[in-house]
């Protein structure tokens, strides 16, 4: 991106370092940089920046079910999955976590419109299903745990959308687990 100005790169990295060292700009990572307040004319949300800063991903897990009111905590640090390395950092205020997905997993959002702007954002379903996914890949599923999560407003709660996830899975653990959860939410709606 820097090839297009006429100004060589050394030049550019070093006026960069500059704003951001008098807080014009800030540094997103590397690479990446943000116009600082009172600089900008719009705020960037920090979900719009977890979406474009690492390619491809979509918001998910916690913020996603947040997102849909499907667990009582405000969630204020974006969580994506994405294909690309998995990755935390922090930047203007907010921890940003991406977990790493492998590429049949990667489906099951839409682009949404939120504060102004396009995010891509997991179905509430695939939210609940990369939750269960990551979980599972350290620990194992209980139903305590479940209940631990505290899941609400489920009457929308989409299960032929969700049998297509569970339809991707070739992990017999994972597959149980989601075959408890779909009896679960049932449970809990009925």
């Amino acid at each position: 991106m820097l090839d297009i100005f006429p100004d060589s790169r050394e030049y550019i990295q070093v006026q960069l370092s500059r704003w951001v060292k008098t807080g014009k700009l800030n540094q997103i990572r590397r690479g990446w940089y943000l116009i600082s307040s009172p600089y900008c004319k719009k705020e960037v949300p920090s979900e719009v920046i977890a979406n474009i800063v690492v390619s491809p991903s979509y918001l998910s897990l916690e913020w996603a079910l947040a997102f849909y009111g499907m667990i009582p905590e405000h969630v204020p640090n974006p969580t994506s999955a994405t294909t690309a390395r998995a990755k935390d950092f922090q930047a203007v205020g907010h921890f940003f976590l991406f977990k790493h997905i492998k590429p049949c997993y990667f489906c099951g959002y839409v682009k949404t419109e939120y504060k102004d702007n396009s995010i891509l954002v997991a179905f509430p379903e695939k939210a609940l299903w990369d939750k269960i996914y990551f979980f599972l890949r350290r620990s194992k599923f209980s139903m305590e745990w479940l209940e631990e999560l505290r899941l609400q407003n489920l009457e929308n709660f989409n299960f032929h959308r969700w049998r297509t996830y569970v339809h991707l899975s070739r992990y017999s653990a994972l597959n149980k687990a989601l075959q408890a959860v779909e009896k679960y939410i049932k449970e809990q709606i009925s």
